[in-house]
C-alpha cells in the first residue's frame, strides 16, 4: 500500500487495475465521502429510525466509516445496516493497516473486525462485506435498501456498474423512499438511471455537482432534472447498456 495525501488531509489509494484514484484528490477523501454521499443522505432520511444502506463498492470503507462517524459525531439514534460488496479480497484484508484520518480514530476496532472477518455487529451497526462481483451480489440479494451510495469507479473503466441493467437492479432493490447518491453527473450516466425508473436531481452540497436519485419526486433535497427535455435538447444523448461493447 502506497498511501497518497488528499487535500483534506486524509490518504486515498490509486488503483491499478482500473488506473483511477479511490477518491478525488483535490476534494479530500473523507470530504468527499461526507459531502457527496453521507450529509444528502441522512438530510433526507432525517426521520427515519434505522436505515438498510448499499455501499457500492466498499474500497478502502471511506464511505461506511464516514456513516458511522457522521452518526457518533451527530449523536444519532438510528439503527444501521450496511451490506457493500467489493472485488478486491487483497484490499480488504490490508485495511487494518491502513493510515485512516484521525476522525477514524474510534472506529479502529471496528476497522480491524472488517478487514479481517468481512463482518462487524454491534447494538446499533451491522456491517457486511461481499467479496466478489457487485451484480452477482445483487442479483442474489432479497432486502429493500434506503440509501444507496453508487460509488464505483467511472464508467469509462467500471462500465458494467453503470448501465441501465445495472440500474434496473438498484431498482428492485429499492424502496418508495430510496436515495440514491452518486458522484457521477455525466449524462449517459444519469440516462441510465431515469431508463431504470428513477426521477434524477442535482445537487451542489459544497462545490461539486453530484447527481441524487428517487423513485418519485420528492422537495427536500436538489434540484429536479427533466431527462425528457434533456433527450429533446441532445438528440444523440444515450444510456449506457449492456449489450455495448466498450
Amino acid at each position: 500500500m502506497n498511501p497518497i495525501a488528499t487535500v483534506d488531509g486524509s490518504n486515498t489509494l490509486f488503483s491499478t487495475q482500473y488506473n483511477q484514484h479511490y477518491h478525488n484528490i483535490d476534494d479530500g477523501a473523507i470530504h468527499e465521502s461526507l459531502s457527496k454521499h453521507i450529509i444528502p443522505a441522512f438530510k433526507f432520511h432525517q426521520d427515519k429510525d434505522e436505515l438498510n444502506i448499499l455501499d457500492i463498492c466498499f474500497g478502502l470503507g471511506y464511505n461506511t466509516l464516514s456513516t458511522l462517524y457522521y452518526i457518533k459525531k451527530n449523536n444519532l439514534n438510528k439503527r444501521i445496516n450496511i451490506f457493500s460488496p467489493e472485488l478486491n479480497k487483497k484490499l480488504v484484508n490490508e485495511l487494518k493497516d491502513f493510515v485512516y484520518p484521525k476522525e477514524f480514530d474510534d472506529l479502529k476496532d471496528i476497522i480491524y473486525q472488517l478487514s479481517t472477518n468481512k463482518y462487524y455487529k454491534n447494538e446499533q451497526f451491522e456491517i457486511t462485506i461481499y467479496i466478489g462481483d457487485a451484480r452477482d451480489y445483487l442479483e442474489k440479494l432479497n432486502l429493500k435498501f434506503d440509501v444507496i451510495y453508487q460509488d464505483a469507479f467511472s464508467s469509462d473503466v467500471n462500465y458494467e456498474l453503470w448501465t441501465k441493467e445495472y440500474f434496473d437492479l438498484l431498482y428492485k432493490l429499492s424502496n418508495e423512499n430510496t436515495i440514491i447518491t452518486t458522484y457521477s453527473i455525466a449524462t449517459p450516466v444519469r440516462l441510465s438511471i431515469y431508463e431504470a425508473g428513477f426521477i434524477i436531481y442535482q445537487d451542489i452540497p459544497i462545490k461539486r455537482k453530484i447527481t441524487l436519485a428517487f423513485r418519485k419526486k420528492q422537495n427536500k433535497i436538489g434540484k429536479y432534472v427533466d431527462m425528457e427535455l434533456k433527450k429533446q435538447r441532445n438528440k444523440k444523448a444515450c444510456a449506457l447498456y449492456d449489450d455495448i461493447i466498450r
